[in-house]
C-alpha cells in the first residue's frame, strides 16, 4: 500500500515532500540517538522520519516560532480552525484590500496565525522576505481561498503535528548552521538541506560561497553519519560543487529526479536531479525489500565528471 507522505501546514519553496520516502529509506535500519536538521524549513523530512528525539533548527524566526507554539500549545488546530474561517470569511469579503492588511500587521507585530494566513494566500505558496525582514509576497487573488475544504485540510494537517509532538522530545531553535553543527554527538544523525548555491535561495537569508565551504569544511570533519541534500544537474547545467566537494572515497552520491512545482513562474519551475550525498554506504539491495526498478533513488550518472558513485 503506497502511504502519503505526511505535509506540513506551512508551505516553503523547494520542500522535500519527495525525498521523504528516500531519506526513510536510508534510515529505515540506522540506530541513532538524536535527529538533527540545522535547515528544517517546513520540517516535513523530520515529521515524516519521526523520530524519538530532534533538534530541528533554521534562520526563519517565523517557522520556528510557529513550531515552538504548536509545541508549546499556544496555538492548537482548533485556534487554527478559527482564525481561518474567521478570516477567511473577511478575506472573501474584501479580497486583496485584506490580504495587504494581514501583511501589514504581520510586519509590524508577528504572529504565527497571520503567518499561517500569509503563508497559504500568498502567490503561488512562495515564501520570501526582503532585507528588511518583512514579507512581501503579493496576494494570490483567490478571495474565495480559505473554503471550508482548504481549512480542513490545513487544520488536519495541524492535527498531525499536535500528534507527534505530543509524543516526541523536539527542540525548535532559531539558530545559524554554525551553531548547530557545533553540539553534534556521536550518536546522532544529521540531515542538510542548505540553500542551493547557484539557484534562487533567498527566502529569508541569503546563502554565499563563503556559506557553502564552511558547510563543507564542517562536514568534513564531523564523525556522526550524516545525509545532505543538494541539486546535481538540470536541463541547463550541472553542479561543479559535487564533483568539488564530495568526490572522496569515503562520501557516497545518489541521484533523484524530480519536479518543483512552487516557484513565482513557470520558468522557475523545471525538473531538477537531486543528489543525496552521505559519509555512510547505502545498501540498497534487494533483500532488504528494495525494488531498485522502483526506487527513486538511483546511482549518480556523474561518472563522466569524475565523481566516485555508488
Amino acid at each position: 500500500m503506497k502511504l502519503t507522505p505526511l505535509v506540513p501546514p506551512i508551505k516553503c519553496q523547494g520542500i522535500k515532500t519527495k525525498l521523504v520516502k528516500d531519506v526513510k529509506n536510508i534510515v529505515s535500519d540506522l540506530s541513532f540517538g538524536r535527529w538533527i536538521e540545522p535547515f528544517s524549513g517546513s520540517g516535513v523530512v523530520a515529521f515524516n522520519i519521526n523520530p524519538k528525539k530532534a533538534l530541528l533548527a533554521d534562520t526563519n524566526t517565523h517557522i520556528i516560532q510557529f513550531y515552538n507554539n504548536l509545541k508549546n500549545q499556544f496555538i492548537t488546530s482548533k485556534t487554527v480552525k478559527l482564525f481561518l474561517q474567521e478570516n477567511g470569511q473577511v478575506l472573501k469579503e474584501q479580497g486583496e484590500s485584506y490580504y495587504y492588511q494581514v501583511r501589514e500587521r504581520f510586519n509590524q507585530s508577528p504572529n504565527s496565525l497571520d503567518f499561517l494566513f500569509l503563508n497559504r494566500s500568498c502567490f503561488n505558496g512562495v515564501m520570501r522576505f526582503n532585507r528588511k525582514g518583512q514579507f512581501n509576497v503579493p496576494y494570490c487573488h483567490k478571495s474565495e481561498r480559505f473554503s471550508q475544504a482548504y481549512i480542513t485540510k490545513i487544520v488536519n494537517q495541524v492535527i498531525a503535528l499536535e500528534n507527534i509532538l505530543i509524543k516526541t522530545d523536539y527542540n525548535f531553535q532559531v539558530a545559524d548552521f554554525r551553531e548547530t553543527l557545533s553540539n553534534w554527538q556521536k550518536t546522532d544523525l544529521i540531515y542538510l538541506d542548505p540553500p542551493y548555491l547557484g539557484r534562487h535561495t533567498d527566502y529569508f537569508n541569503s546563502w554565499s560561497q563563503e556559506d557553502e565551504d564552511c558547510l563543507v569544511t564542517i562536514l568534513k570533519d564531523i564523525s556522526c553519519r550524516f545525509i545532505l541534500s543538494t541539486w546535481h544537474s538540470n536541463q541547463f547545467r550541472s553542479n561543479p560543487l559535487i564533483k568539488k566537494n564530495w568526490s572522496a572515497d569515503k562520501f557516497y552520491i545518489y541521484t533523484k529526479q524530480h519536479f518543483y512545482h512552487v516557484g513565482s513562474t513557470e520558468k522557475l519551475r523545471h525538473p531538477i536531479t537531486e543528489a543525496i550525498i552521505t559519509n555512510f554506504n547505502i545498501p540498497l539491495l534487494p533483500e532488504r525489500g528494495t525494488d531498485l526498478q522502483q526506487l527513486s533513488l538511483l546511482p549518480s550518472t556523474a561518472e563522466n565528471e569524475g565523481v566516485r558513485t555508488v
